[in-house]
């Protein structure tokens, strides 16, 4: 009775929460540096997000500071035709200055070398640009070079021809002085540099060039300053209707701002996600850590219930603690977010056309510091509330199953709240609750299938040992799957880690596999295009006299869309719900005509019609794309302008066309008899067996053809290759979170599992077990760990790498065996190593020191 009393007082009474406190602080002093290690699981995550967040606020008002410098003006009108005399006279009374630009890819030869090389001409006249400059050596060249016949060459081509300031460089049929070497241009970036070097000439020499013929497909554009800069706005709303109808488009200060702003935010969007996943791979050490902490925590709750410490008193005192650790863990997060953030524009400047500033953003930190609370709280919540279950019996009955329950309310409501959580925070940076559900969807497969094989592992490792073995390898086998182990927790941390960079390896690897492919004796590796209809035969005999074969020749004309089942651009507009792209009207379309399929194409609906009936529609061949972009099918009738004249056709078939062979793909396939007489414009494919007969094969063809373009295959190789290095140095570097965040996760678990270790290695040591054989069942147990990690982390890699392969980039797959292989040993040593160390105290004490130091 007297008993009971006690109790009724004892647990009616009110929550002293500074005694809480008190508890907690006390409770955590003998294990601080283990809680610290818990929650640093977290740190880089945070640090990560922190660095993006403030990356994010940088970008946002460097792009409103420096948009006018990324367009140069402030309005420009553009578009890929010649302008009619009404629109010529529109831009003749625009702005109170004026400059014009035709752009278009051509060849160049430097005259010094002889070399040769594909690059993006711009004729320029006027002051343009009027905001920012061409940075250029001399500084003076980007205003001089437009008095006379002088160029300005993109620096990368003056590297790769080893060219100087006052050397030649011949575009078309005319020689320009180099007059400066161009760092940067208005809104170019290094990636723009690097594919597509621009040469800059003054237009009054464009025609004296010979370039500027029928079939050239140039970029006619016009750049207008304003000394009113309020008026642009309302001008454009009256301009948007009259450039819509005439082919062109706009572009200004405000519009470039947003435009760029969304580039920007997507990719600020999309390093967040991959921060994301670092701090899940956190999250899971967090509540691993906390688990097996609560694990050893039994004796210790059960003996302050027995005292009349209350279940929820309990769960309060350790919740006080994570929170506390979760805490510093998110200031160290933000701090060291702050320190990363100087890096980011370092990582990215090739993709980035402006300046990026580096300031504290105290938003982004606040952000990283809730954000870490939330986390810690959250995903150390389902082991906390196995504390409400523990007994005063529990210190005699030291069993955690009996605290854990499947059929605990709250522990559903937990799973419930971090699925909310990740697809809350998902939408925050996709802005779209689709996306944020199918990205929370697969990295809840990602942990599925990474946990199931780790699961089925540890049931194969208990199947696989016999009693024949050696005791030291059934020793560190059952290691695997005894109480404490490692296995999921690591086989999931680290083998997201290893997915992440063996996924990069492998579709790099077969970006560039796919394109060698390419060079094979029978497969084209140059492409010859804008060869008129009287080179035709002359560039086909320049060929076959350089000992090469002309695999084809293919005519191509130039061609817009009117009509899609009689509606015209201003019906679409009008109308939404046609859902017709606008841009299929206001494209212009390169089209051939043949008889027959190619290798890169298949028939996916109707019947390929190859030859036309004179008098009737003309039946063409739509590739997938382009019919979902028109809404059109097998059977829509479709309205063509080449150039001037109407053609009446309908969709006879659809194709699939595979755009990563190196070859004529194209959108439309008109068939035989209709096209022949049309103004034209060829291609001729070839293949050059090494890069010598390349490069002499190119300055003939420059020499004698000087409006031909070349594109050199072997080149293309390099361009991607360097490409694919830039993007890949972005997510090494982000993926770098992720691996950190496993070695982190991999160092907490193995120190939290210590305890169980020692009482092991001192029962073992004891019994007669020698340092060496100790450190063998050790050196097996993390082994077993590493091999397992990374070998679950390589099947995801394959798997969504075939899956990208099969799916998004429509090539066929094969594994390149080295990357794979030197992950997987790295990942492996690196688990043993620090396996290992963390050991060593253990195996260089005497049993008796060892257990009072860890009582």
């Amino acid at each position: 009775m007297n008993n009971q009393q006690t109790d009724t007082v004892s647990y009616d009474r009110k929550i002293n929460f500074a005694w809480l406190f008190k508890m907690a602080l006390r409770d955590s002093r003998r294990n601080r540096s283990r809680l610290l290690l818990f929650i640093s699981s977290i740190v880089f995550g945070i640090g990560a997000l922190v660095a993006i967040y403030s990356f994010r606020y940088n970008i946002q008002n460097d792009v409103d500071n420096q948009a006018a410098t990324l367009i140069g003006a402030d309005l420009t009108i553009s578009g890929n035709k010649i302008p009619d005399a009404k629109l010529q006279a529109l831009t003749d009374s625009l702005g109170d200055d004026r400059s014009q630009e035709r752009s278009f890819a051509s060849m160049v030869l430097f005259t010094k070398n002889k070399g040769t090389r594909l690059v993006q001409v711009r004729a320029l006249q006027g002051n343009f640009p009027y905001y920012g400059t061409l940075e250029t050596v001399p500084q003076s060249a980007g205003n001089t070079f437009k008095k006379g016949r002088y160029a300005l060459v993109d620096k990368t081509l003056m590297m790769q021809f080893n060219a100087k300031v006052n050397d030649s460089v011949k575009v078309g049929n005319t020689t320009f002085v180099i007059a400066g070497l161009l760092n940067k241009a208005p809104g170019q970036t290094g990636i723009s540099s690097g594919i597509a070097p621009v040469v800059y000439i003054p237009l009054q020499y464009l025609q004296q060039t010979g370039l500027a013929k029928m079939g050239s497909r140039i970029t006619y554009s016009y750049f207008f300053k304003f000394n009113n800069t309020k008026a642009v706005a309302p001008l454009v709303k009256q301009l948007d209707p009259k450039l819509e109808k005439a082919g062109f488009n706009y572009d200004t200060i405000e519009t470039r701002k947003e435009n760029t702003g969304r580039s920007f935010a997507d990719l600020s969007r999309f390093l967040s996600l991959v921060g994301f996943i670092a701090l899940l791979l956190g999250c899971v050490g967090v509540a691993s850590a906390i688990n097996i902490y609560i694990r050893e925590k039994i004796r210790s709750i059960a003996i302050m219930r027995c005292m009349g410490v209350k279940a929820s008193e309990a769960f309060l005192i350790y919740l006080i603690q994570i929170t506390g650790i979760g805490l510093i863990g998110s200031v160290a997060g933000a701090l060291l977010g702050t320190g990363i953030q100087h890096l980011l524009p370092m990582v990215l400047k090739d993709f980035l056309p402006i300046t990026i500033s580096v300031s504290i953003s105290w938003m982004a930190i606040w952000q990283g510091i809730i954000l870490g609370l939330i986390i810690s709280v959250l995903f150390a919540l389902l082991p906390l509330i196995s504390i409400r279950n523990i007994s005063p019996l529990n210190t005699l009955r030291l069993s955690f199953d009996d605290v854990t329950t499947i059929k605990d309310p709250l522990r559903w409501l937990v799973y419930l709240l971090v699925i909310l959580f990740i697809i809350s925070f998902s939408y925050l940076q996709l802005q779209d609750w689709t996306g944020a559900v199918i990205f929370t969807i697969g990295i809840g497969v990602a942990f599925l299938i990474l946990t199931a094989i780790a699961w089925l592992l540890i049931r194969f490792t208990r199947l696989l040992i016999m009693s024949s073995w050696s005791y030291i390898w059934r020793q560190g086998f059952a290691n695997l799957y005894r109480p404490n182990n490692q296995t999921i927790i690591l086989t999931v941390s680290i083998g997201l880690s290893t997915a992440f960079i063996c996924t990069l390896f492998l579709i790099q690897q077969l970006l560039i596999s796919q394109v060698t492919l390419s060079t094979g004796d029978n497969q084209s590796n140059m492409i010859l295009f804008d060869i008129q209809s009287s080179q035709k035969s002359a560039v086909a005999n320049l060929t076959r006299q350089q000992g090469l074969k002309v695999l084809s020749q293919v005519p191509i004309i130039t061609m817009r869309v009117e009509k899609v089942n009689g509606k015209t651009a201003a019906d679409v507009k009008k109308d939404t719900t046609l859902r017709i792209s606008p841009n299929v009207f206001t494209y212009e379309y390169r089209v051939t005509y043949r008889d027959s399929l190619t290798s890169s194409e298949k028939i996916t609906g109707g019947e390929w019609i190859g030859k036309a009936v004179p008098g009737k529609d003309i039946p063409i061949s739509a590739e997938e794309r382009f019919a979902q972009r028109a809404k059109v099918k097998v059977g829509d009738k479709l309205i063509f302008n080449v150039q001037g004249v109407p053609m009446n056709a309908y969709v006879a078939s659809t194709r699939k066309v595979n755009w990563n062979k190196i070859s004529t793909n194209f959108q439309i396939v008109f068939p035989t008899g209709v096209l022949e007489d049309a103004p034209q414009f060829n291609v001729l494919l070839t293949h050059v067996p090494s890069n010598t007969v390349s490069a002499k094969f190119q300055q003939l063809v420059v020499q004698q053809f000087p409006n031909v373009s070349i594109i050199d295959l072997g080149l293309v190789l390099s361009v991607l290759d360097e490409l694919l290095d830039k993007i890949g140095y972005v997510i090494k570097f982000m993926s770098g979170f992720s691996i950190i965040t496993g070695i982190i996760v991999l160092i907490s678990s193995v120190r939290i599992s210590k305890y169980q270790r020692i009482q092991e290695s001192v029962l073992l040591r004891t019994l007669g077990a020698s340092r060496k054989q100790i450190f063998a069942i050790t050196a097996l147990e993390y082994l077993f760990l590493g091999t397992l990690s990374a070998l679950t982390g390589i099947v995801i890699a394959i798997g969504s790498s075939w899956l990208l392969a099969k799916y998004q980039f429509d090539m066929p797959y094969h594994v390149n065996l080295i990357p794979v292989a030197g992950i997987f040993l790295a990942i492996t040593l690196l688990t043993v190593i620090i396996g290992l160390l963390n050991s060593r105290g253990i195996l260089n004490k005497p049993p008796l020191e060892v257990l009072r130091s860890n009582s």
